[in-house]
Parts: structure tokens; C-alpha cells; sequence
């Protein structure tokens, strides 16, 4: 409320008119936030924070399947466990011709060996990772129709999907803009973790000038 009014009373209506495009987060106070502050501006949701909902959902699902497998030194379960990051590939980066050596594993195989392993885990984990990189691809490419295709398609696993396709299908529109724009919160969400990387690393500062100079120096 406070920082509505700010905004309010710093900008008049005119000046807040004028403003095109807002990125935001999933957040669904920022939206009725943005649609008064700035009538006229298209809101779109943050690329980022859509692929970072769907790849939570895919690791909430992939940890239950890890505890409900009986064999921790089973094949599955090491390619599930160990080699986790390579299931967050963009899939035309995955390499399915050159084999290469994967700890745990201890074994020569392709990336797309491995995924492949991984997911026949469970049918409901392989329709998950799908739909995930489905939704990445769509909004890699600026194809709307897919994204709305993959969204409005998308069979209930009972799993945590099922509860970020709900959200993302309540935000549709503003989703869909993200495919459409090239804007993205990516540099300033940069920037935000070098502050905290900063403040961490130097346990605080006393003096805030001093503060604000290292902010300059690593933005630069």
C-alpha cells in the first residue's frame, strides 16, 4: 500500500499511462498492483520464473519417485540422483551421438542414454519432463499456440504439475505475452544475486556509502 501511493503520488496518472510493458513475477498481487498503477501497460510474466516453476515441479516429482525406489544402487536411480542437471537441458543442446562418462553410473553412454534411463522410472515422470520442455521450447521459440496447445492438453498426473499448469493456465494471457515480447527480468535478477552474493561474502557493511560503491563495482 505504501509503495502504491509513493508511486501514486510521485507520478501522476498521465506519466503512468504511458508505460508499455511490465515484467513481473507469478505473483497475483503484483498484477492488480500493475493494473492500477499503470492502466495502459501489457503485463508480462517473467520467462524465467515460468521455467523455474515447471523445473521445481518436474524435482518435486523426480524426489518422491527417488524415495519410493527401493534400490539406491540401481542404474535409474543414480541417473535420477546424480545427474540430476542434465534433465533441465534444453533438449536440442542434449547430445545424442558422442558418448561420454558419467560418475556414479560409471558408465560410456550419450546424455540421451541417460535421460532415457532415467525416465523409464515412470510413465509419470516421462510425461512430466515432456510437458516441461515443451513449455521451454515454446517460449525459446515465441510459439504461442504451442505454449497454449501444451497448457490446454496438459492430463492431470497427480503430481506437482498438475499444480503449475493450473497456474499458468490462470495467467495465460500474461504468460502468452512472454512469449510474444523479447523483455525479460533476467539482467536485474543478475544483479539482485550479486547484491546477496555480496552481502554474504562480506557479512555487512557499516558504513552504507561503502555498500553501495561495491553494488557499483560488480554491476559494472
Amino acid at each position: 500500500m505504501e509503495t502504491r501511493s509513493s508511486f501514486e503520488n510521485r507520478y501522476s496518472l498521465e506519466e503512468r499511462s504511458t508505460v508499455k510493458s511490465v515484467v513481473i513475477d507469478l505473483n497475483a498481487n503484483y498484477q492488480l498492483f500493475i493494473r492500477r498503477l499503470f492502466p495502459n501497460a501489457e503485463i508480462i510474466i517473467d520467462r524465467f520464473h515460468v521455467v523455474q516453476l515447471i523445473n521445481r515441479a518436474f524435482d518435486q516429482l523426480r524426489v518422491t519417485i527417488l524415495k519410493q525406489h527401493g534400490d539406491q544402487h540401481s542404474r535409474i536411480y543414480k541417473a535420477l540422483k546424480i545427474n540430476w542437471r542434465l534433465f533441465h537441458k534444453d533438449t536440442e543442446k542434449i547430445n545424442r551421438s558422442k558418448t561420454q562418462y558419467f560418475r556414479g553410473l560409471n558408465e560410456y553412454m550419450t546424455q540421451q542414454n541417460l535421460i532415457d534411463l532415467g525416465l523409464s522410472a515412470s510413465p509419470k515422470l516421462k510425461y512430466v519432463y515432456e510437458t516441461a520442455q515443451q513449455i521451454q521450447e515454446s517460449l525459446k521459440k515465441h510459439d504461442v499456440k504451442k505454449l497454449c496447445f501444451t497448457l490446454n492438453n496438459y492430463q492431470k498426473q497427480s503430481s506437482p504439475m498438475d499444480t503449475s499448469i493450473t497456474t499458468l493456465k490462470k495467467n495465460l494471457k500474461y504468460v502468452s505475452n512472454s512469449c510474444e515480447s523479447s523483455l525479460s527480468n533476467g539482467p536485474i535478477e543478475g544483479i539482485n544475486r550479486k547484491i546477496k552474493a555480496l552481502k554474504r561474502i562480506c557479512y555487512g557493511f557499516k558504513n552504507m556509502d561503502h555498500f553501495y560503491a561495491r553494488i557499483l563495482l560488480i554491476v559494472k
